[in-house]
């Protein structure tokens, strides 16, 4: 089985990182660290060391100075969780999910997963349905159905549920061999422009602007990482989408926030000018949602040349399900790890990973790759298209392979988790305990400058560079 270095060398070098710059990392830590059959802690820390590497990268380039990166496991697999250990106030977190979300049974002996966290995803399960919201009405009119016509008819109304499939069902699927020709993080020049010269700043991205148009965990995850290092993140909502108030802040940390609402000609406006003055602008919106707005890679590479843009994915970006929205939990679900999970428990049905580590590790990659690839805009030029998704995550953590005895690991308690982890900041939402970045720089610390304040709280601007 691969050690923790030779996963990281792996990610480092596949978009040409340097060797040399693996002699500065230290991977501290065994596994497994929580309770799975799946090498999840190893994910988190190898992909939490890829972009801090990237950012003490980015630090040599910048400075001529080099530095150590040390990411221990289980700091890092507690930051893979961290919405789970966020205080406000010292309040723990609410329940994380709607009254009807989860699993179900079908008329065909199969297994669905609905997420309807979102009010328009809940009432597209019940349209289909055509029962009330209620989890005894939603299961009795399940059993009219056959799992895989429910999860086609479910999207099409614009809902997002799985069906449970094993590893070996998603592997026949024209999909799963879609995926199976990607990279895990994908770099590509869209675009013609010069270099643009590092600014001035004394941290590995100050001086860099980041529009984060993303919500729930993935995206919002690869903005607090650029914060973390120093970038000026402004996070773009829209004034009437739904949020998880929850990730909202834990997510939320050293960013500023404004709503554009890109529905209004004014607001597409605004987006434009805030992106002229963009490095990286990251996304995870439903495939070609921002293109029939105007702000496709290529539009963006149009708006602002030498622009970095970073497209998150449920399924990837080939392959008849490209355009299938998706959230963490049902693409372990459609992919084999709730199946196989639940097989290795010995339980007849799903079985979660235990964190939503396909969205955090995702967050990470997109961080890397965005960095990595203003590495090459600075030294070559040129526009370029980062993409990453949830399921090719997926795909590269399964290849990682399995722990025998892992989900008899104890799992670790919000109570239990090391104080070292945890500090202690002031937000708009009240005093927050939170969850450190465990990608320690030994020159360049991570840090969040910014409080997590509530949506819209800043007006639609970047503020001075330094």
């Amino acid at each position: 089985m691969q050690s923790p270095a030779g996963i990281l060398r792996d990610i480092w070098t596949s978009v040409g990182g340097e060797v040399a710059a693996l002699e500065r990392v230290r991977l501290t830590g065994e596994e497994p660290q929580i309770p799975s059959s799946f090498r999840v802690a190893v994910a988190g820390q190898a992909s939490i060391a890829a972009a801090g590497l990237a950012a003490a990268e980015i630090w040599r380039l910048r400075s001529g100075e080099l530095q150590d990166v040390l990411v221990d496991m289980r700091h890092a697999v507690v930051e893979c969780r961290s919405e789970r250990y966020l205080r406000v106030d010292d309040k723990p977190p609410p329940p994380a999910w709607d009254a009807i979300a989860g699993v179900y049974k079908t008329g065909d002996n199969r297994f669905v997963r609905c997420h309807t966290n979102f009010p328009h995803h809940r009432d597209a399960v019940c349209k289909v349905l055509a029962c009330e919201p209620e989890r005894e009405k939603v299961q009795a009119a399940l059993m009219q159905w056959k799992g895989e016509d429910f999860e086609t008819a479910a999207y099409a109304a614009g809902g997002v549920v799985a069906l449970m499939r094993s590893y070996e069902e998603w592997s026949a699927l024209p999909q799963a061999h879609a995926l199976a020709e990607l990279p895990l993080v994908s770099i590509e020049k869209i675009g013609d422009a010069p270099p643009k010269p590092w600014p001035e700043g004394d941290r590995p991205l100050a001086g860099l602007r980041v529009l984060d148009l993303s919500r729930v965990i993935a995206g919002p995850v690869a903005g607090r990482t650029f914060a973390a290092h120093g970038a000026d993140v402004l996070l773009i909502c829209g004034p009437e989408l739904p949020a998880i108030s929850w990730l909202t802040i834990d997510t939320g940390r050293g960013k500023l926030t404004t709503f554009v609402e890109l529905r209004s000609e004014a607001g597409r406006a605004q987006l434009r000018e805030l992106l002229e003055e963009a490095d990286i602008f990251s996304q995870g919106y439903r495939p070609r949602a921002l293109a029939a707005l105007g702000f496709s890679p290529q539009d963006a590479a149009e708006i602002n040349p030498g622009i970095v843009y970073v497209t998150l994915s449920a399924y990837g970006h080939a392959g008849p399900w490209a355009e299938r929205r998706g959230f963490d939990s049902l693409v372990q679900t459609a992919t084999g790890f709730n199946h196989a999970e639940g097989q290795a428990a010995g339980t007849d049905g799903p079985k979660e990973l235990p964190a939503q580590m396909l969205d955090h590790a995702t967050g990470y990659l997109m961080a890397f790759g965005a960095m990595m690839a203003k590495v090459r805009q600075a030294r070559e030029g040129g526009s370029w298209h980062v993409r990453v998704s949830l399921a090719q995550t997926g795909r590269w953590l399964w290849n990682l392979g399995r722990l025998e005895a892992g989900l008899n690991t104890p799992d670790i308690p919000g109570d239990a988790v090391h104080l070292a982890f945890i500090e202690t900041m002031p937000s708009g939402f009240g005093t927050l305990k939170a969850v450190k970045h465990s990608a320690l720089l030994s020159k360049t610390p991570a840090q969040w400058s910014r409080p997590a304040m509530p949506l819209g709280s800043h007006p639609a601007h970047w503020p001075a560079r330094s």
